[in-house]
């Protein structure tokens, strides 16, 4: 990096202790002589589980140098649960140590602001950069290489094996299933998630017809024994009678034919959409973005795009792909389809007239219907990023915590797969009302119906769990939470904004087609700023804070393009590095009257 600080790198703390250490705390006297990178992640956090892909090339190219260790920081309260940081772990594959963090103490010993955030830190101790969001594994592999480097020449690198040592696998039919399907036949299609396949079982829901996939990540298309899933998710039926296959990590629509074995690719490059990119165009050529559940509505396949905050389509005749609904921004907002913004959306189901969709972030859940000759977004149910909760009642004031998914009833009603408060959840619109009809479930990220039964996938239960619909609703003690990251005091009048972006060793700023970079502001409630909201290029900003507002939510989105600085080379690798930031803060007199977000680099 251009500027390195003498900052020593505070100790790691946490009161949920290690995990993938074989019982051994760690500290950073342990690791001195490798260059550390801390994660500070969560694993609601769709750009986190980008993060971790990132990593991996990473971690396996310097595993003899290079430490990586997750610091798992909580947002949603279930998150906070030992044992929920350990199923984590577990299901995205986490090869690395992992300090379960839920107080949040090495956060703020770090002074971290968002997920994900990455801080490197050198063989003798020392804090030498930080990178919030994703687009950072160039700039790592890059700044590594100097380390090793550096440290080698002054004899204070240490190789060997590092402190990683993975846990007892455990046998069972299923592992953190994602959702699943009922087929004609009247057997189910789940996705077997953390195993990479698909698994067809018996209309008993737990013997075991055929797997799909050879169970290890990748894109290969082929019969049932050859094809490669990575972490595959929502599953459609096709007109055609194919199921259409969420393939979340590969950034991929697949497709698989019960009546062959077969498995192709419908859509997506395998490379992860990135702004600037394509948003519509033959659906092979276009990038897509951990696409989490899809459904047929309206005479097109719609995609619940987690990765980039979107509802796209897929129109099979055609063989196109487009983006339908929300901005990539990341909140609740209301309204036509392309100006609303959702936040992480990763459920869908639809009916004659409505496709519902669980916008797990916001713990809410919306829908989309037709509104003219375009479409339009409500909420139902949910109120923003930062309130969720286990609370029935009018649905205005009822609250959620980070659904997975949503089932159409019957009686027009829907069922909420309230994943981190363990339940199932009805909201009717009829009445406008938000009950609960089951508990005890264990992370329930799906349902289908089947019989008159409501058949939930127990993602961390690793099983599907067969209900009978109740009449009446369960009664459950009502609790509200917010999230308990701390807010930032600052001053009322003038807010001086600046994301700090410092390009990697060897790289500049992309600006042959005009500015690399962006900046975009708004706030909640939308009143707390009185000037400096909207999309710019400048990374710094004045803000001016609306006298008598008190406190609120201050969204930023940034990215910057960097590119290799090399002037012999016409067609130079480029970067894209973005990151959204949402900062709870306070009005106080003697707050602060700046507020500094590093995007890559150090805050000098």
């Amino acid at each position: 990096m251009a500027s390195r600080a003498r900052v020593r790198a505070p100790e790691l703390i946490g009161r949920g202790g290690w995990l993938n250490t074989g019982g051994t705390d760690l500290t950073l006297t342990d690791l001195r002589g490798r260059v550390v990178i801390l994660d500070f992640w969560t694993f609601c956090c769709v750009n986190c589980l980008h993060v971790l892909d990132e990593l991996r090339e990473l971690e396996e190219k310097h595993r003899d140098t290079v430490v990586i260790v997750g610091v798992h920081s909580p947002k949603f309260v279930h998150e906070a649960e030992h044992q929920a940081v350990v199923d984590a772990v577990e299901r995205y594959e986490v090869h690395h140590p992992v300090l379960d963090d839920p107080e949040l103490a090495t956060w703020k010993q770090y002074a971290v602001r968002a997920w994900p955030t990455l801080v490197v830190i050198d063989p003798e101790g020392y804090v030498v950069a930080q990178h919030a969001g994703e687009g950072h594994a160039h700039a790592l592999e890059t700044l590594v290489g100097q380390l090793e480097a550096e440290h080698a020449a002054k004899g204070t690198l240490r190789r060997g094996d590092g402190p990683y040592v993975p846990p007892e696998p455990v046998p069972t039919e299923l592992r953190f299933p994602g959702k699943a399907l009922p087929l004609p036949g009247g057997t189910f299609l789940v996705s077997d998630t953390t195993r990479h396949q698909l698994v067809e079982l018996a209309a008993d829901g737990e013997s075991v017809v055929r797997r799909i996939g050879a169970g290890e990540r990748g894109l290969t298309d082929g019969t049932s024994e050859r094809a490669r899933f990575s972490e595959p998710q929502g599953l459609a039926l096709l007109p055609d009678g194919t199921v259409a296959v969420a393939d979340t990590v590969n950034h991929a629509l697949r497709r698989f034919d019960p009546a062959t074995g077969e498995v192709t690719t419908l859509a997506g490059t395998g490379r992860q959409w990135w702004q600037g990119s394509p948003t519509e165009g033959p659906a092979r050529e276009v990038d897509l973005s951990s696409p989490w559940d899809v459904a047929w509505f309206a005479g097109r396949l719609w995609i619940a795009m987690a990765g980039v905050h979107q509802l796209w389509t897929y129109d099979p005749e055609a063989g196109t792909v487009r983006a339908a609904a929300g901005t990539t921004n990341e909140g609740l907002v209301d309204g036509p389809a392309e100006e609303a913004w959702f936040a992480q959306p990763s459920g869908l189901a639809a009916t004659e007239d409505r496709l519902w969709i669980a916008d797990s972030e916001t713990s809410a859940v919306r829908y989309l219907e037709r509104d003219g000759k375009g479409f339009t977004v409500r909420t139902a149910v949910g109120t923003g990023l930062f309130d969720f909760g286990h609370r029935d009642g009018a649905a205005d004031q009822a609250l959620l915590q980070h659904p997975l998914g949503v089932t159409a009833l019957p009686d027009g009603s829907v069922a909420i797969s309230d994943t981190y408060n363990h339940a199932l959840r009805r909201y009717d619109p009829a009445t406008g009302e938000v009950s609960t009809l089951a508990t005890d479930l264990r992370e329930p990220s799906g349902a289908v119906l089947a019989d008159g039964d409501i058949v939930v996938v127990e993602s961390a239960r690793h099983r599907l769990t067969r209900l009978r619909l109740p009449e009446e609703a369960v009664r459950v003690d009502a609790v509200a939470h917010r999230t308990q990251r701390a807010a930032t005091d600052i001053a009322p009048g003038t807010l001086r904004l600046d994301v700090v972006f410092q390009a990697p060793e060897g790289q500049k700023l992309d600006t042959r087609y005009g500015p690399s970079t962006r900046l975009l502001v708004s706030s909640t409630p939308p009143e707390l700023l009185a000037g400096g909201d909207g999309a710019g290029t400048d990374l710094s900003r004045e803000l001016v804070l609306t006298e008598g507002v008190t406190e609120g939510v201050l969204h930023v989105s940034a990215m910057a393009a960097s590119c290799d600085d090399d002037p012999s080379n016409e067609y130079p690798a480029c970067h894209v590095h973005q990151q959204d930031w949402g900062v709870p803060v306070r009005i106080t007199e003697g707050g602060a009257n700046r507020l500094p977000l590093v995007l890559a680099g150090m805050d000098d």
